[in-house]
């Protein structure tokens, strides 16, 4: 459950060649800087404004005025990006998204119709289509001790070779409001997370995170 294709259906973000090239989603951080510079340069004109350097953005995006944009960054079509929002950079954001109030994104691929919409802190990781993180849910990406994340599953561990890595997160995640989800945390596809839960490890498709040691198959398919 850890690869691209066990997490993601590719058919939903701009990022597919970039993550079609990696087994590990986590691979693809160390790329994307490049990776948005090339596609920003290759977009259309006619569809997209390029208000600053580095900066793509769909026109029919709503991007408040309030909202703080560093490039690279794209900013897919029918996406909102909200009151105060900041986008610190190397961030690609799909179509029909929702960047919240006060959302901070920093080194992230957020698919086609993810939505982060307050208060949220989302750094180096990746969430898949129509993900979810409830108000005040944040990605930490850095461990206490400053080590290289490595990315668990009971006893299987693998490593990254990073020092920042946040969560990836799977298609149709819903993260529960106030949770935090650990350096190298990975949810699997339609899996859910209790409010103000610590997450850390995997959390398998189709089940309901409730607290560390209990998970739960999800009953209603």
């Amino acid at each position: 459950m850890y690869t691209v294709a066990e997490l993601f259906d590719l058919t939903h973000t701009a990022a597919a060649p970039l993550l079609g090239a990696c087994r590990y989603p986590w691979e693809a951080l160390a790329e994307l800087h490049d990776f948005i510079l090339t596609l920003g340069a290759n977009l259309p004109r006619e569809f997209y404004h390029h208000p600053a350097e580095n900066i793509w953005i769909s026109k029919s995006a709503k991007v408040a005025p309030t909202a703080s944009i560093t490039g690279p960054c794209i900013i897919g079509p029918e996406t909102e990006v909200r009151h105060c929002a900041f986008i610190r950079g190397d961030a690609l954001v799909g179509a029909g998204a929702v960047v919240g109030n006060s959302t901070e994104l920093k080194n992230v691929i957020l698919f086609d119709g993810v939505q982060v919409p307050h208060y949220n802190y989302v750094g180096d990781s990746i969430l898949g289509y129509k993900a979810h993180m409830g108000a005040g849910s944040i990605t930490s990406n850095v461990k206490s001790d400053k080590k290289l994340v490595v990315v668990r599953d009971g006893e299987t561990e693998i490593e990254t070779g990073r020092k920042k890595v946040g969560a990836m997160v799977g298609d149709f995640v819903e993260v529960g409001c106030g949770s935090v989800l650990n350096p190298g945390s990975v949810l699997g596809r339609r899996c859910s997370v209790y409010p103000l839960s610590s997450v850390r490890g995997t959390v398998p498709a189709d089940s309901i995170y409730k607290r560390q040691g209990e998970v739960a198959a999800r009953q209603d398919g």
